[in-house]
């Protein structure tokens, strides 16, 4: 299994719910997050901004869904422009369901 946290923009949060829904993901986590990449915030007249608002999805999928899950998510985030945010990808390496203590892996 995996999991995929995608950081995008606010404006493109219910296009990524849409994208990932439609794919069949339907079970994520999603944070109100903030966060600076390569442009190291923004100016706008005099006022800089070193950080800005982003939202962070969370999904565990089985490896041959993440292709899919990851285009959902870069599908419904892109813009086009510097900000739209990152794709991370990193090994789960166990999970457990708190309710039963069940191993899912």
């Amino acid at each position: 299994m995996k999991m995929i946290r995608g950081i995008v923009r606010p404006e493109k949060e219910m296009d990524v719910v849409k994208n990932l829904e439609k794919s069949g993901f339907t079970a994520y986590t999603k944070l109100d997050v903030l966060g600076r990449g390569k442009q190291k915030g923004i100016q706008i007249g005099s006022a800089r901004y070193d950080e800005l608002a982003k939202v962070m999805f969370i999904l565990v999928v089985e490896d041959a869904d993440v292709a899919r899950a990851v285009d959902a998510l870069k599908t419904g985030a892109r813009t086009g422009n510097p900000g739209d945010g990152k794709v991370f990808v990193t090994e789960v390496e166990q999970a457990i369901t708190i309710r039963t203590g069940e191993k899912v892996l």
